[in-house]
């Protein structure tokens, strides 16, 4: 039963992440770059005055794995890398946190554009 709360709570909490930013694609003129650029910033201003990694603890995988996420990842990176190198970290700290899932994001691309088969648009 506890496993299935967890499964709730990330599913509601991803689930509405998703859905403000359907939203936004359907109701306003905003770009979907622009949303995707605005979840990334969110979750950086989230991680700087504390209230991602609460979120995160308490949803899992419906908090981490969507763009807040990865701005939450850059964000803590760059808290250590300030720790450990000073100014330098600012630049450094969070690209080197984000290192495996941008590998793995180009590298499944890459698989995925190789497999498969493009086809004409009409």
């Amino acid at each position: 039963m506890e496993t299935f709360l967890e499964y709730l709570k990330a599913f509601f909490v991803g689930g509405t992440l998703c859905l403000i930013a359907q939203i936004l694609i359907d109701r306003t003129k905003v770009t979907p770059g622009r949303i995707l650029v605005g979840y990334v910033t969110a979750g950086v201003a989230l991680s700087a005055i504390g209230v991602y990694k609460p979120l995160v603890d308490w949803a899992g995988a419906g908090a981490a794995v969507p763009l807040t996420g990865f701005g939450n990842v850059l964000a803590e990176g760059v808290k250590k890398g300030v720790n450990e190198d000073g100014f330098l970290g600012i630049f450094t700290g969070g690209v080197t946190a984000a290192a495996a899932g941008i590998t793995a994001a180009v590298v499944f691309g890459y698989i995925c554009a190789v497999l498969s088969k493009p086809k004409d648009r009409m």
